[in-house]
């Protein structure tokens, strides 16, 4: 199973000071905390923000669910953060 794609975008939310928490309920990847904030969006599930799906198949890579929305939420999580 290829996990490249989401290893690269938490590396390069961390090099710019964005730390990412992630959990999984296979085959959903949610997001669990932004810079150390609970996220208590859903979004793509009734748990969590998904931000991921993990593939069936182990030729697959993971697929980005809305990258738009999930920069959103980020946005609005980085604005909190700083507002505090």
């Amino acid at each position: 199973m290829k996990q490249d794609k989401l290893t690269s975008f938490i590396n390069r939310m961390n090099r710019i000071g964005i730390d990412i928490e992630l959990f999984s309920n296979i085959p959903w990847i949610y997001i669990n905390s932004i810079n150390g904030k609970r996220v208590t969006e859903t979004f793509q599930a009734n748990h969590g923000f998904t931000i991921a799906f993990l593939p069936i198949k182990n030729d697959k890579e993971i697929e980005f669910t809305d990258i738009t929305e999930t920069f959103k939420l980020i946005r609005k999580y980085i604005t909190k953060d700083k507002s505090n």
